[in-house]
């Protein structure tokens, strides 16, 4: 088991069978053949994990926030809040996992909260047809309450901050 290994036309088995290839890595990296790993796609594919987390991380917290904005500033529409509070426990559900599976993730979190912040209000926007102007210009809920499984944005949630 040679790596990379070439087919008829030159492609390497990382280029035509992702899953086979990772498989033949894992197998050169627990018999010690590491000599014989594709060293440069793999380190591709570490690099990558890494912003794939960062980028999972960023998803849930939008999509959180984005929920939290819409409980708070449209709540007269009724018939969407058991949606929103569902979408938002499934949401805190995954930041805690991405958490708990990588916790150095936790500061990261904390930088990229305003940015997301102003995603989900780009996103809330489109959805809701209410204005940008309706959302306050920063984030008006703590990482603690983003992340706290009880916590739901109240209508004086704004003021408390």
């Amino acid at each position: 088991m040679s790596a990379p290994l070439e087919t008829q036309i030159g492609m390497t088995q990382y280029e035509t069978d992702f899953v086979t290839w990772v498989e033949q890595q894992a197998a050169l990296l627990k018999e010690g053949r590491l000599s014989e790993l594709d060293v440069t796609n793999l380190m591709d594919e570490v690099e990558e994990l890494g912003r794939s987390e960062k980028r999972a991380l960023r998803s849930q917290l939008i999509r959180v926030i984005k929920h939290l904005l819409k409980l708070n500033y449209q709540p007269n529409a009724f018939y969407y809040l058991n949606s929103w509070r569902s979408s938002i426990a499934e949401g805190r559900t995954q930041l805690k996992l991405i958490l708990q599976d990588s916790p150095s993730l936790k500061p990261y979190l904390a930088q990229v909260l305003a940015d997301c912040y102003q995603d989900a209000v780009t996103e809330a926007v489109t959805e809701t047809g209410l204005t940008k102007r309706t959302f306050p210009q920063e984030c008006p809920y703590s990482q603690e309450q983003v992340l706290d499984p009880m916590f739901l944005p109240s209508d004086d949630t704004v003021e408390d901050r």
